[in-house]
């Protein structure tokens, strides 16, 4: 289980697969946002649990390569919805070409996804139609909720955590399901091993939401601010306006429900009144809450001392963003 040999044979099975072709103007976008970059998380997920169930993980790559191009096409949807300009440090596909290509190349992006499974025997390829089916929904309903929740104020903290479980949670825990069912896995372990990914993804949000707010741009690869902007109430600002008093309740409530403001000043505003409120310091209790369930389960799974160790080991890296 070394992560670098899993990105570096999920990055070599990347770069041979040649989209490019006519309309030049539907697949180079595809290509361009699969190049970008990013830390691999998701398919590197499906080869280690393909891992822990057959030596030979890379049979795992096409439903890797799956994931990690439905994934993309989430961010090309979401990047238009929220009319983000950056993505990962460079031009979003919708500003880079137009909004129309856009959301065309996104569709094709997801029926691509849906064609690498078509590299597995019957039994297989329905288990992981199947799963991505589930869970391709789910990220919309979770996807329809945040953008509903930019226009409430009654949002509650256990309606976001909902929220996030099905828009960042559900597809880690596909990945690592997909693998544990390419693998060989018993329908229990693969269970276990999903829902591992699952608690492990809502931790990762949390820590995603607050490196939003605080994280540095440089290293981040977005905006910062981005969710103020977009009025999100992610937990930071749910926490806050349960933990603080009546006028920066007041505050903050106007704060999200007006466009009189320039964005440099409602970030810094929003900072201010999250730090007054201690909320920061909360999100990092949940976030340990939810990384400490998703290690319980790994100590329940039929796998080595050492495989479960590699498990916390990457759950900690990822929490810590050292991978």
């Amino acid at each position: 289980m070394d992560l670098q040999i899993f990105q570096e044979t999920f990055l070599s099975y990347l770069k041979d697969q040649r989209l490019t072709k006519e309309p030049k103007n539907l697949y180079e976008p595809i290509e361009y946002i699969l190049q970008l970059g990013g830390k691999r998380i998701r398919p590197i997920l499906t080869l280690m649990g393909a891992s822990l169930y057959d030596q030979d993980f890379k049979k795992a790559l096409p439903a890797a390569y799956a994931i990690e191009m439905f994934h993309n096409f989430t961010l090309v949807h979401d990047d238009i919805m929220d009319a983000a300009p950056l993505r990962r440090g460079f031009e979003t596909v919708h500003k880079k070409w137009n909004l129309n290509t856009g959301i065309l190349s996104g569709d094709a992006m997801l029926i691509l996804a849906y064609q690498y499974f078509e590299n597995y025997e019957p039994v297989v390829f329905q288990q992981l139609a199947k799963l991505f089916s589930k869970t391709a929904i789910e990220v919309c309903d979770g996807q329809q909720l945040d953008i509903d929740f930019e226009t409430r104020n009654d949002v509650t903290i256990p309606e976001y955590i909902y929220m996030i479980s099905l828009k960042t949670s559900v597809l880690i825990g596909a990945a690592l399901k997909m693998g544990a069912i390419v693998g060989g896995a018993t329908d229990t372990e693969a269970q276990k091993l999903y829902d591992f990914g699952l608690n492990l993804g809502i931790a990762f949000q949390l820590q995603d939401d607050y490196l939003d707010t605080f994280g540095d741009p440089k290293t981040f690869g977005k905006q910062v601010g981005g969710d103020i902007i977009e009025n999100k109430k992610t937990y930071l600002y749910l926490k806050t306006l349960e933990l603080s008093s009546t006028e920066d309740q007041q505050k903050l409530l106007a704060l999200y429900n007006t466009s009189d403001v320039d964005t440099d000043t409602k970030i810094e505003t929003a900072r201010l009144l999250f730090e007054k409120s201690k909320s920061p310091e909360h999100l990092k209790t949940q976030l340990e809450h939810y990384t400490k369930i998703a290690f319980e389960i790994v100590e329940q799974m039929k796998i080595t001392d050492r495989q479960k160790e590699k498990l916390r080991l990457f759950g900690e890296g990822l929490m810590n963003r050292t991978f």
